[in-house]
């Protein structure tokens, strides 16, 4: 049996190899009969014998390819040895994150004879749920604007996703979980993203600042909500050069101010790259363009390019 999973969504798609080989156990209590190929231990003479060679346990093996097909394309002999695995009794699986192309002649030839399965990544409601179901996994529930605020902080990450999920399910120890648990220990995904966009500000590089923004609008992320993370952080530099030049030390930063120790650390080097003076016209020039967009003078995507070209 030829099983082929594949796409994007790599963490479902692990969950499912998982599944596949916790249900093998079962069934077949021998390791012996379970090998792995992955792109570090390929060998096609390895290949080949797993192939060739019945169990001498009598039982079906399982083998597995992780990540190769960008590997075996390149390797003639392959193609034919995929024909014994198609009418072998044992179970072949193919897990492939990376080269899925349909150009690939082996991922044809599996997206024709095997058992395929493709993740894409969840959006809208399918990842709700899936939240949702992971919670109740865990026997906790999570209230609705709780869950807005986690899938906007996380996004359809589903690694970084069930990460943030145990540590709230830790801290709540069976008490539902409310927006400010989700505030108070999930870092949104995207504020590093937005550090990166200063970062390049700082660097004088706005082709590249102009790049990271746009691959956020691409994936569809509110204009609006880019440019309050913009503002936010440019206030928190702001407010934390000041007290530089007042302080100097970044451990009385912290005990001066209300911010987190995390923001002052990550904000501390970026606000030397700056003047006060440089501050103080980037953070009027956000008020202007927030201004433009609510009278309707300009739209959020034209005026997060008029910003970033004219800083």
């Amino acid at each position: 049996m030829l099983i082929f999973l594949y796409g994007q969504d790599t963490y479902r798609m692990r969950e499912k190899l998982k599944e596949l080989v916790e249900e093998y156990k079962k069934v077949h209590k021998n390791v012996l009969t379970l090998k792995s190929f992955e792109e570090e231990n390929l060998n096609f003479d390895e290949i080949k014998n797993e192939a060739k060679i019945s169990s001498i346990f009598q039982e079906k093996k399982l083998i597995i390819f992780k990540n190769v097909l960008s590997l075996l394309k390149n390797e003639p002999r392959f193609m034919g040895l995929s024909n014994d695995l198609q009418k072998s009794d044992d179970i072949v699986i193919f897990l492939e994150e990376k080269d899925f192309n349909g150009k690939n002649e082996l991922v044809k030839f599996l997206m024709k004879n095997a058992k395929s399965q493709e993740f894409q990544l969840l959006n809208n409601d399918k990842l709700k749920n899936w939240v949702k179901k992971e919670f109740e996994n865990y026997e906790v529930k999570i209230d609705s604007t709780a869950l807005e605020k986690l899938i906007n902080f996380v996004g359809n990450d589903l690694w970084q996703m069930s990460n943030e999920i145990r540590k709230l399910v830790n801290y709540k120890r069976g008490e539902k979980i409310k927006k400010e648990d989700v505030a108070l220990l999930v870092k949104p995904k995207i504020e590093s993203d937005i550090f990166a966009t200063i970062n390049s500000i700082a660097a004088r590089n706005k082709k590249e600042a102009l790049s990271l923004i746009h691959k956020h609008l691409e994936k569809g992320d509110n204009p609006l909500y880019l440019l309050s993370m913009i503002n936010f952080q440019f206030r928190n530099l702001l407010i934390i050069k000041d007290l530089i030049q007042k302080y100097r030390s970044p451990y009385t930063l912290s005990k001066v101010t209300n911010l987190h120790p995390y923001i002052i650390k990550k904000s501390y080097s970026l606000a030397q790259k700056f003047t006060i003076q440089e501050l103080k016209k980037i953070y009027q020039k956000i008020f202007q363009v927030d201004l433009a967009i609510k009278t309707g003078r300009v739209s959020p995507e034209a005026a997060l390019d008029l910003f970033l070209a004219g800083i």
